[in-house]
């Protein structure tokens, strides 16, 4: 009877830790973002943007993003870009006017900017054209891109 007894302690110690185990990966899982849902992220945050990016800014500074001629500045292989994140996402939403040097050309065009693009659409645009044309910025999560917005100056 006293086997019985050990037998059925153990056997219940036993369940306990696998259900403590078993709960402590579902509670990891849920809390931390895995690498594929990341990738998925990023891949809809690309595509979203480059839509956004084709819609909105390709006119411009063309599909490729070599600009037009000395009229629209480059956003491939750009210094101001590389050297400027924050005041390119406020330049997306405000625009800007007067000179701007990119690549040691100046450009002198305003860019009108887009005020009914939500936080979320410069995020995605950002996302796009920081890892396109030799770029690989990752992704520009929201949350980045409203906490700098809201610090943008209205040009």
């Amino acid at each position: 009877m006293g086997n019985k007894r050990v037998a059925k302690n153990s056997t219940d110690i036993l369940c306990t830790a696998l259900l403590v185990v078993i709960l402590a990966l579902i509670f990891s899982s849920s809390c931390n973002p895995s690498k594929q849902e990341e990738k998925n992220k990023f891949t809809n945050y690309f595509r979203q943007g480059e839509q956004l990016y084709v819609n909105h800014c390709s006119n411009c500074h063309q599909i490729n993003g070599t600009g037009l001629g000395r009229v629209y500045p480059p956003l491939s292989q750009s210094d101001y870009m590389q050297e400027n994140f924050e005041s390119v996402l406020c330049l997306m939403r405000h625009g800007i006017e007067g000179e701007l040097m990119v690549n040691g050309k100046q450009y002198n065009q305003p860019m009108p900017g887009i005020p009914t693009l939500t936080d979320l659409e410069i995020a995605e645009i950002a996302t796009y054209i920081y890892n396109t044309w030799g770029n690989s910025r990752g992704i520009i999560d929201v949350k980045d891109a409203e906490r700098i917005l809201q610090g943008c100056n209205k040009q």
